[in-house]
């Protein structure tokens, strides 16, 4: 299975281009990658970036 990236940028557009392309939401991709949702909003807000549920991507 494919890692979520570390770095924060990388990070954002790597969860970003899976939302667009194969996820309906965020916790429907935290569940496929067996990630902590809470843990990824944490590094995305610590770079200036939050969810958008109505979106579905960070911004």
């Amino acid at each position: 299975m494919q890692k979520i990236p570390k770095d924060p940028i990388m990070c954002l557009s790597f969860i970003n281009t899976q939302l667009r392309d194969s996820y309906d939401s965020l916790e429907e991709l935290c569940r496929a990658f067996d990630a902590d949702q809470k843990e990824i909003e944490e590094r995305l807000a610590a770079a200036g970036y939050t969810y958008q549920a109505e979106n579905n991507q960070f911004r």
